[in-house]
């Protein structure tokens, strides 16, 4: 004959001192895989990190049923890949798991899109990451969806180019005070020797950090088409894997795009506001400078269109 299980105990009857009802309760932190979309169509689960939680609308509750909430973003998340229309039904599911204890649900996913580049001219490639984070909030049924994301690029000062500019022709000036005339091979020979670069305009690498909240009625996340964007109107995006012909591409794109940070902040904000995703957006872009021992930033917010 079994013995009978004995019965747990469980404190969640309790009276509850000083009651009122919460904000927010949950669960932060959370380490499991997410299915993602990879370019080619085929889902993939990377590693992420998970708040969810819920508000709890009885004031005399002692708590919610946090197992439950576990429960369902674990299958919520295992089932499909992550999408506006997914991302409202795990938090609807949330909310119905705590029968009655509370009405809205908030979601935040963490994790890092890993994604391949090819190089400017060589037949290379080599992966990126980019950090993200998406946040879902269900209230009274209606989605609310953000998306934070981070691409880096490479800043090359407009002063700083002037200035070299300025060295680079005193110093021609110098060695050819007395040279009359001058053949297009001379000056050809004197460009591409030491002589011919007196001093180099500092750049440094810079990050563009953009939050966007989503009009939800779209039926998939930008997460892509965003980077892809930034980096197209930054024009100077970090690279991977280079031969001798990329890095020359580079420099020269690096001198056909010098930027202070509040040109580079305009730039982020030309993207961002022509987009029909994009509800609203705040951006950062920080150049980390190598000419002093802070940063350069620029802040700028504003509509989608």
């Amino acid at each position: 004959m079994s013995t009978p299980r004995p019965v747990l105990a469980d404190v969640a009857d309790q009276s509850v001192p000083h009651a009122r009802a919460l904000d927010w309760v949950g669960m932060e932190g959370i380490a499991l895989p997410i299915r993602l979309a990879d370019v080619d169509g085929q889902p993939v689960m990377v590693p992420a990190s998970i708040d969810l939680s819920v508000n709890l609308t009885n004031p005399d509750a002692r708590g919610i049923h946090m197992s439950r909430l576990y429960l369902q973003l674990q299958q919520g998340l295992a089932s499909e890949v992550i999408t506006p229309a997914g991302l409202r039904h795990l938090l609807s599911n949330s909310v119905a798991s705590q029968q009655g204890l509370a009405s809205q649900a908030r979601l935040v996913i963490r994790y890092e899109a890993l994604l391949q580049r090819r190089a400017l001219e060589s037949e290379f490639a080599g992966w990126k990451r980019y950090p993200v984070e998406i946040e879902a909030t269900l209230v009274d049924e209606h989605l609310q969806l953000a998306l934070s994301l981070a691409v880096e690029y490479s800043s090359t000062c407009p002063a700083s180019a002037a200035l070299s500019r300025q060295a680079n022709a005193a110093r021609f000036d110098t060695d050819f005070a007395d040279a009359t005339p001058l053949s297009p091979q001379v000056v050809s020979d004197w460009l591409a020797s030491e002589r011919g670069m007196a001093a180099t305009p500092h750049a440094q690498r810079s990050r563009a950090s953009v939050r966007v909240q989503l009009r939800p009625q779209f039926d998939e996340l930008p997460l892509v088409a965003l980077i892809d964007a930034l980096e197209a109107v930054l024009a100077t995006p970090v690279q991977t894997a280079v031969k001798r012909v990329d890095e020359q591409a580079f420099a020269r794109l690096n001198a056909e795009n010098l930027m202070f940070c509040e040109d580079a902040a305009r730039r982020v904000a030309s993207v961002l506001s022509t987009d029909p995703r994009v509800e609203a957006f705040d951006a950062t872009v920080a150049h980390f400078e190598s000419l002093h021992p802070h940063d350069a930033v620029a802040r700028v917010s504003g509509r989608g269109p």
